[in-house]
Formats: C-alpha cells, sequence, structure tokens
C-alpha cells in the first residue's frame, strides 16, 4: 500500500491513478470527495484481484439495501498501480459510518483499511 486516505477526483476512464491529497483514515464527509487506498503489485502481470468494499446500510433506487461492491481487476504489467475507493454522493447522510475495503489475490488478503466517514464539522 503506498498510500490511503483522501484523493484528488478519479477519472473512473483514465488510467491515471488519483493523487493523494491527506493521508488518513476519518474522512470528513462531504459531496464528491473521493477516499480509498492505493496499491503497487510487483510481479504480478496476468494475474487477477479481487476486492469487496462494505459500507453502512444504504438503499438503491428501488428501495432495496445496497449489498458490498464487489469486483475483479486484471493486472496489465510489472509494477501495476491499484486504486481502490470510492466517492461520496447525495444523500451524505446513509454514506456515514465505516466503509471496509479489501483488496484479495488468490483469496487471501493482501490489502485492507478501514475509513470512518463523519459529518464534516
Amino acid at each position: 500500500m503506498t498510500s490511503y486516505g483522501v484523493y484528488s477526483k478519479w477519472d473512473r476512464s483514465s488510467k491515471k491513478i488519483p493523487k493523494i491529497r491527506k493521508f488518513t483514515t476519518v474522512i470528513n464527509a462531504e459531496i464528491d470527495i473521493e477516499f480509498g487506498y492505493v496499491l503497487l503489485i510487483k510481479k504480478g502481470k496476468g494475474e487477477t484481484l479481487t476486492f469487496k468494499i462494505e459500507h453502512p446500510p444504504f438503499t438503491d433506487e428501488s428501495g432495496k439495501i445496497r449489498p458490498p461492491f464487489t469486483g475483479e481487476q486484471f493486472i496489465r504489467t510489472n509494477d501495476f498501480e491499484f486504486y481502490l475507493g470510492d466517492c461520496v454522493w447525495e444523500p451524505l447522510e446513509d454514506k456515514l459510518g465505516i466503509w471496509e475495503l479489501t483488496t484479495y489475490h488468490n483469496g487471501e488478503v493482501v490489502a485492507h483499511k478501514i475509513f470512518e466517514l463523519r459529518k464534516k464539522n
């Protein structure tokens, strides 16, 4: 893990990793704030990472509680940077609380970080 905390806005269509703005696990929540961590994967070309983002209980458009976010990332190069994070969206109040981010390789945890999103004072 090379960094964790608050980042610049991430462009999901770009290969560029967002820039770290503040190392922290306590996030003063506001709309559009980006948080998470960056991993540097060495000699992993051709492998796949899986990830899970557990979050406070909030609902989707149909009123159902959203399950944890999960996914995969294929490692394209031997020195590969991977960003795992999220951005806060409306309504802010149901995003407050504990967010747990975990990355796995072959079923083993390779990175884990817990963030607390708090209402900004």
